[in-house]
């Protein structure tokens, strides 16, 4: 199975925790970190905004990409989720092969 690593953000704690909880439970992926809150600063739809963000860091694999993004747009309450996913080309190679085992049903 093939990591990867998916960024989004929340705009808050608590929409981040509730959306970690669901991909975990879900075992679309196996580890979710809630980082500390961020600025934003983006144009969006002709204006420039600037948000405070809570950015997440997903690890999955290719395999549950698809079902992951689905369950992000599902929950996510903004219109235009960020969702970004990065490759994994290196990594300890135990820790890459329990982000496999934990996003395999079981």
């Amino acid at each position: 199975m093939e990591p990867l690593l998916v960024l989004t953000n929340l705009p808050d704690a608590t929409s981040a925790r509730s959306l970690a909880d669901v991909l975990v439970e879900a075992r679309l992926a196996a580890c979710v970190n809630i980082l500390a809150p961020c600025r934003s600063v983006y144009r969006w739809q002709g204006q420039v905004e600037d948000a405070e963000e809570v950015p997440l860091l997903i690890k999955t694999t290719v395999e549950h990409y698809a079902a992951l993004e689905a369950a992000i747009r599902r929950q996510h309450p903004y219109e235009l989720p960020e969702i970004v996913a990065v490759p994994i080309t290196h990594g300890l190679p135990d820790y890459l092969a329990w982000v496999a085992t934990e996003t395999t049903d079981q």
